[in-house]
């Protein structure tokens, strides 16, 4: 059976300025989510699902998902803060989005496959799609069997600021936890360092695996994801910020011993629109990977 592709597409890049998952930054136009389908097809994924805000969906249908079309099947679910479990009702002045596991959620009607969830805006590479691929068709025979792309952090860092990464920690190849960083940059003298709880600078090796929110589950996650949804609306749901996040759910079923996490080694280099200042660097390198043969003239 083939996996999915489900592509977490709702929210908007506050710290870019714009909507980044519809700016053309390849040499014909392309997206960076149309690298991130046109490398998932090469590595065997059957189909695309994208979780929008419903706002946005005719400039979505209209600029993104057309083009797609004859080459790989595509469905569209949407997020909103009123999709809430039943007995849940979302607060009247809340506006921020749920998070990225509540996004997870939506697609629990129209995947059905092992699926791997992406952001719309990182550029992940080929070597990413292709490790994640081939461990989603192996054959599972429990629950909770899941894996994750750990990013090595020195090939996911930007020179025009600092970056939020989760660090993971593995033991046996499997994830025991993931620390979310808010300030990772590079030092003067060339180190990858953060300030830790203590107000002390930290260095971190560049082969330190990181997540990039490149996650593979297989359906049960579905259900599992309900069940803590619901624990943090008991929770949270009148705290103005508060997110259910992938790796805040992760976490619990791995603490719980519901699931493990295999951690996939990539030597693929993410890059992506964090600030408007990376935006030249990004378009220059994607013209390069066209030059060099890595992506044909035309994507689709």
């Amino acid at each position: 059976m083939k996996p999915t592709l489900f592509v977490l597409a709702a929210g908007m890049g506050s710290r870019y300025g714009g909507l980044k998952q519809l700016d053309p930054l390849g040499p014909n136009g392309e997206t960076i989510m149309d690298y991130s389908i046109y490398d998932a097809l090469q590595a065997g994924f059957g189909k695309v699902v994208f979780v929008i805000r419903k706002d946005f969906e005719k400039d979505f249908r209209e600029k993104i998902l057309s083009k797609y079309e004859g080459h790989i099947p595509v469905e569209v679910v949407f997020q909103s803060t009123d999709k809430l479990p039943e007995g849940f009702t979302c607060p009247a002045d809340r506006t921020k989005p749920w998070g990225t596991n509540h996004a997870v959620l939506m697609g629990k009607d129209v995947i059905k496959e092992p699926f791997a969830v992406i952001n719309a805006d990182d550029f992940y590479g080929r070597d990413a799609f292709k490790v994640i691929a081939d461990e989603l068709q192996r054959p599972r025979d429990r629950k909770g069997d899941y894996c994750m792309v750990g990013f090595r952090v020195g090939n996911t860092m930007t020179e025009n600021g600092s970056v939020a990464r989760g660090v993971c920690s593995t033991a046996d190849g499997n994830l025991t936890g993931v620390v979310e960083r808010t300030a990772i940059s590079y030092a003067p003298d060339g180190r990858i360092v953060f300030t830790d709880e203590e107000g002390i600078e930290q260095t971190l090796d560049p082969m330190t695996p990181v997540s990039m929110n490149l996650w593979g589950f297989t359906p049960d996650y579905f259900d599992y994801s309900e069940r803590e949804f619901r624990k943090f609306l008991e929770k949270d749901l009148n705290t103005p910020k508060a997110e259910f996040f992938i790796p805040l759910c992760v976490d619990t079923l791995i603490k719980n011993g519901e699931a493990t996490i295999k951690v996939l080694d990539t030597d693929s280099r993410w890059f992506g629109v964090t600030y408007a200042a990376d935006r030249p660097g990004v378009v220059e390198k994607f013209a390069e990977l066209h030059k060099n043969g890595t992506y044909p003239e035309k994507l689709f």
